[in-house]
This record gives C-alpha cells, structure tokens and sequence, in this order.
C-alpha cells in the first residue's frame, strides 16, 4: 500500500476543518475524515453561535486572539460567507478579574473601557451587572456551523477530500506513515496524521501518544426569548459568578427574535464521547432561571429552546496541540478553543510541514509537568 495522501485529517469540527484548510493552503494533499454526517450535532463544533473576544484574564490568549481574528477574517474572504458578528465583549465579577482583563487588554493594545455597574445597565437596558465593567468592541460571536462548513468548502476547493461518514476504528504508525483502520473495513494509508478528534482523543490515541487526563463533560445550553426583540442585541458576556456564566446572541439558533444563549463553563456532566445521553438536567436548568431572573430582567425566565454539547478539559485548561512521530495531537480546547480555530489550524498544520512555532504551554511536555494544575480561563461557549 503506498500513501493515499500527505496528510489524513481524524474529526471534522471546528479544529479538524481548520487544520485541512490551513494544510491545503501549503500544498499537502489532505484526505479529512469524519464519522457523522456534515452539520451533525453530536460534538463541539455545531450550533450558530460561539464567544468571539480578545478579552482573557491570560497575556498569551489574548496575543493569539489578535492573529485569530486575522485568520477569520482571512476565511470569510476566500468562503464569501460572513462568520463573525461584532457586538462587542463585556467581561465582570469580582474587581481583580474585570481588572485582570482589562491589564491584559490594555498590554495589548486593545481599545476597551471600564465602566461602573450603573453605568453599563444603562447603556444595556435588560442586563443587571456588578463594577467594574469592562467592555471592548473587538469581541461578539462566530458561526460555528457555518464556520466548519466554510473551512471544508474552501479546503475541497484547494484539492482536499472530505468523507462524512467514515468512522475510525484504530490508527497504527510505521515505517510507510500512518494506517487509519475505518470500522466499515476500509483503510487508508498517510504520511502523517492530526487527530482533532476532540472527546474521541484519548480513545483514538491511547497507546500511541502518552495524553494528559483528558475530563470529557456533557454541556448544556439555553435559549431564552428577549421581551424588547426590536433592542440591538447585547454584546457577548462573561460573568465571573458561581460555574462562570456566560451569554451571546443566538444567531440563527435562537429563532427570530434572536433568543439568548445561556450556559456554565464548569457547569457540565462528566461523561465520555459514548455514555453522553443528550439529557437536560433539571438542576441545571434551575441554576440558568435563577440566573436570569436575578441578572437578566429583559429576558423571559422560561427557556424556549435547549440543547448540549461535549467540552473536553484539559488539567490546566490550556490547548493540547504537540507532535509524536508522525502523529499531530490537536486541541482538546477546554471550553474556550472555539474562537481560536483558524489559528489552532495552522499550528496544527505547521507542526506537519515542520514550520509551527506552538506555544510551550501547548506542548505534551508542558501538560505532563508536576505542577500542570488549572489555569482557568474565561467561558467561551457551547
């Protein structure tokens, strides 16, 4: 068997549409496969809407979001589709995170404010907050769905092929490159391999790579209709408080009126990519009402729509994205990597073609460090 492809591409969410695109643009020939069919909503990577921000409480995360924003701008260009919705950022709790966050910004050049709570609540009527508030226009949301849409359209352009449908059984490495073993008894042989097979890693990889504990959850999202639906919409928000909460315009996932999207960061359900059952908590559905009964008075305090989606943590909640051999372990992204996709793209596809300057904290050897305890970012959103 000679190899099929420079470059086989396991999982095609956000990360594994980003790395073929970003793989294609260098000349590899890129086969991308994926075990369900396109638009499925069994992973991270669907729904209309996903935190766009430079805002972190992190100097490196808020570097990278610069470059980011550079990449998605690049992607709407060369798809036609427009992906980003600028509505702004806000970000507010306790005083040492909201001037945590506005250090950061302001250390990179960010153009942001700080506002008191009364000052905010009147420039966003519906929304109740505690000061300081700080606010920066660089942030709103990105289309997920129409973002994995757009990065494999315009990759299949470039000569990649896409496969929906093609399950993985086992990945194997010798001397020719990378066998992938499908489970409907197909197989494929390639140079090299980026798994961003988010809460599918650990089992694709395990024996091959030596990971981190990877923490798989269950999250759960809701759509509460807005009572003024002719007001703009509100900017996307982080809120320090309690499982960290955050909300963002639901695009076209929230209906007509634009319902608000609603979750918790550390809210989920420890699961695995095939116990998860889909299931909505009524605790967790009581935590969210309660939530916004208290913070969010122009909002309707019954979800008309709700839905989950799988969050793969890692120990100090920093990107997974390093090279063994042959093989490109890329992401898990811990809740917050969604924003970052056409940037974990490249870094993924330069680690391939041997041009990737990866952050150490990216690293397996940074991950399996003695001291890799958390590290918490900001909410970016199922």
């Amino acid at each position: 068997m000679t190899p099929r492809s420079d470059l086989v591409v396991v999982g095609g969410g956000l990360m594994g549409a980003a790395t073929a695109w970003a793989a294609v643009r260098r000349g590899l020939s890129v086969l991308l496969l994926e075990q369900y069919d396109a638009g499925h909503h069994q992973g991270s990577s669907h729904g209309s809407a996903r935190i766009v921000r430079r805002g972190y409480e992190d100097a490196l995360y808020t570097r990278l979001t610069g470059r980011a924003f550079e990449l998605w701008r690049e992607l709407e260009i060369q798809s036609g589709v427009p992906l980003l919705r600028m509505l702004g950022s806000v970000d507010f709790g306790t005083r040492e995170y909201a001037e945590s966050v506005a250090a950061r910004l302001a250390a990179a050049g960010v153009g942001h404010e700080v506002l008191s709570g009364e000052e905010a609540e009147r420039r966003w009527p519906g929304m109740r907050f505690e000061g300081p508030v700080v606010h920066h226009a660089q942030g709103g949301t990105v289309d997920a769905a129409a973002a994995v849409t757009a990065f494999t359209d315009v990759a299949r352009k470039q000569g990649a092929i896409v496969r929906h449908n093609a399950a993985v059984h086992a990945l194997s490495v010798g001397d020719a490159g990378v066998h992938v073993r499908l489970t409907d008894g197909d197989s494929v042989l390639a140079r090299q391999a980026v798994v961003a097979a988010g809460a599918w890693t650990a089992p694709l990889l395990g024996g091959l790579v030596t990971l981190p504990p990877l923490t798989v959850t269950q999250q759960e999202t809701f759509h509460f209709p807005r009572l003024d639906t002719s007001a703009p919409a509100w900017p996307s928000v982080l809120h320090e408080h309690g499982p960290g909460i955050y909300h963002l315009a639901g695009g076209r996932d929230g209906g007509p009126g634009d319902d608000r999207k609603i979750g918790e960061h550390y809210g989920g359900r420890r699961t695995t990519a095939a116990a998860r059952d889909g299931v909505i908590g009524a605790d967790s559905r009581a935590r969210v009402v309660e939530y916004v009964e208290r913070w969010l008075p122009g909002l309707r305090p019954q979800p008309r729509a709700e839905t989950t989606c799988l969050f793969t943590f890692t120990p100090s909640e920093d990107f997974l994205i390093d090279r063994t051999g042959p093989l490109v372990v890329c992401s898990p992204c811990s809740g917050h990597g969604a924003k970052f996709a056409p940037l974990i793209g490249e870094l993924a596809a330069g680690l391939v073609t041997g041009g990737a300057s990866v952050p150490a904290r990216f690293r397996l050897a940074a991950h399996h460090r003695a001291d890799a305890g958390p590290n918490p970012h900001a909410p970016g959103g199922c």
